[in-house]
């Protein structure tokens, strides 16, 4: 069922590499983990720049995160009340401009995310092992039927390969 989005060559995300049942308390600390990065007072200068012009600044990333969150949340949600629901594509490049990234308060920004993983984790953390199994169809990178724990699987993946993006955007080392 994972086909060729089971592990991620960039950052080594392997998908069901946590127990399900783990998966809220997981969500629930991508919030601290970007917090802390984005807050740091010593790079507050760097929060906003982009180290080049395709690559996002590290408010940019957290923006994404919280909003990839609240996405996978609600199309989890639908996933719950829908059988095999497809979802359309989020617009992630389209996003940063039309939603304004660039704008945004960063301790708002590091407060959303938070309350993004909060929700999320809440979600997962009332799903029934049968609830956990519902399918999806997920349209990348090409259409396939998934799962909610897939679902789950994916936040977790985009919010640590994107952490890495975050800590290459600050100057830091990404993680191995």
């Amino acid at each position: 069922m994972l086909g060729s989005m089971d592990r991620c060559g960039q950052c080594g995300y392997v998908y069901g590499s946590i127990a399900s049942g783990d998966i809220p308390d997981a969500v629930r600390s991508i919030g601290d983990q970007y917090r802390d990065a984005i807050l740091d007072p010593q790079l507050e200068g760097l929060v906003r720049i982009r180290p080049a012009p395709d690559v996002w600044s590290a408010l940019e990333y957290a923006c994404h995160v919280r909003d990839v969150l609240l996405i996978q949340r609600d199309r989890a949600i639908l996933a719950l009340v829908e059988d095999t629901p497809s979802y359309p594509r989020m617009y992630r490049d389209e996003r940063v401009v039309l939603a304004g990234y660039q704008r945004e308060d960063v301790a708002e920004v590091a407060a959303e995310l938070t309350m993004a993983a909060n929700l999320m984790a809440k979600l997962f953390e009332g799903l029934s092992t049968e609830q956990l199994a519902r399918h999806c169809i997920y349209n990348y990178p090409e259409p396939s039927e998934r799962d909610i724990v897939w679902l789950g699987h994916h936040a977790l993946h985009e919010a640590t390969h994107h952490f890495d993006d975050l800590e290459s955007s600050l100057g830091r080392v990404a993680s191995p």
